[in-house]
């Protein structure tokens, strides 16, 4: 935005305190005038002539005027050095800015000095430009493992017809089906990105949902995929309300349950589901058996395209986008995420949400 030059904030301080001194001299000069004009009112009786008075008047004149231009060179040498010295951290948060204009975002103002206003201002800047770098950071980190991601199922795809371009008398059926699940697992990365997208805008809207019941309809649309795999699914809880997006809070519901489900390699697993009411928040469990899982791997379990230590592989039919998504949801919903390793194998999350409307008890499925 194109702005007319103007006076800058430093000439702007000196001339007011230049102004004040003035001000303050002038009005001093002035008392002292009057007092020579006027008669104390003590009891003593001091008689002044009128001539002597204009004598008087003259000589103070020159030397008031003197007085004057010495306040007002004074005011300006001194409010330029002061005002110099109070706006010498703007200079080094502009310098900052500038610098985090041109994308150098590692750079950090680090004020010295005791707290007051300034540094209050260098402080927060300083924390902004530190989770700026590190959303930054973690965008591109995630660009670049989306872009793998979704180069890999094209390759795949191009393989495939290069072989079968190659062979022609290779079954089509056999080709057709393995394009389908390359195709179908594009396709899923690319609505978990976009669902992912949406939720890192906030752009949805807030209403009060009964978390227990949006619990409930993930694990009956995953029941069938349970059954398959010989899990035992179970549900239970309070009915808990909570404010936020009924779409987003049924993908982080049916994201953990998906998980737990695919991810229980104990025999004949369980996958627990459970809903609870505590006075400030809504927690929502869920809980399963499965293989042991080692802090190294609990630490990464939220990053996109992970799992364990390991970068995602197709075994499990997922995309590697699960609890990233549900990370960004619950952080949307200002709630908190804690992922506990079971003892005997598997995992407990834990989601803590905000309460919202209002909530009783009592209620189980």
């Amino acid at each position: 935005m194109s702005r007319p030059p103007g006076l800058s904030i430093r000439l702007k301080l000196t001339l007011s305190y230049a102004g004040l001194v003035m001000v303050a001299g002038i009005l001093l000069l002035g008392a002292v005038a009057l007092s020579l004009k006027l008669t104390p009112q003590d009891g003593l009786v001091i008689t002044v002539k009128y001539g002597y008075y204009e004598g008087l008047l003259r000589r103070f004149v020159p030397a008031a005027g003197f007085a004057a231009v010495l306040l007002l060179v004074l005011g300006l040498v001194g409010g330029w050095f002061l005002a110099g010295r109070m706006l010498a951290p703007v200079s080094q948060i502009t310098n900052a800015t500038r610098l985090a204009a041109t994308g150098s975002l590692s750079h950090r103002i680090r004020m010295p000095g005791r707290n007051d206003e300034f540094r209050e201002l260098a402080d927060s800047f300083d924390a902004m430009l530190a989770q700026l770098e590190a959303h930054v950071a973690e965008q591109r980190r995630f660009a670049a493992n989306a872009s793998h991601e979704l180069r890999t199922p094209l390759a795949i795809t191009q393989t495939l017809l290069d072989v079968a371009r190659k062979d022609p008398k290779r079954p089509p059926d056999e080709l057709v089906d393995r394009l389908h699940a390359v195709n179908a697992r594009a396709i899923d990365l690319t609505e978990a990105l976009l669902v992912l997208s949406r939720t890192d805008q906030g752009s949805f809207t807030r209403e009060d949902v009964d978390l227990s019941l949006v619990a409930e309809e993930a694990a009956e649309s995953l029941l069938s995929q349970a059954e398959e795999r010989d899990v035992l699914l179970e549900t239970s809880g309070e009915l808990a309300v909570i404010t936020g997006s009924r779409a987003l809070l049924l993908q982080l519901t049916t994201n953990l349950v998906h998980n737990a489900i695919v991810h229980n390699t104990a025999e004949g697993g369980i996958v627990q589901v459970d809903t609870a009411v505590w006075p400030e928040s809504v927690v929502l469990t869920v809980e399963n058996t499965g293989a042991e899982i080692t802090p190294q791997m609990l630490s990464t379990l939220t990053e996109p395209f992970q799992r364990g230590a390991e970068r995602i592989r197709s075994d499990h039919g997922g995309v590697g986008l699960g609890l990233a998504i549900v990370k960004r949801i619950i952080e949307v919903h200002h709630g908190t995420l804690g992922l506990m390793a079971r003892p005997d194998g598997g995992l407990r999350v834990t989601v803590e949400l905000p309460r919202g409307g209002t909530t009783t008890t009592g209620r189980s499925g």
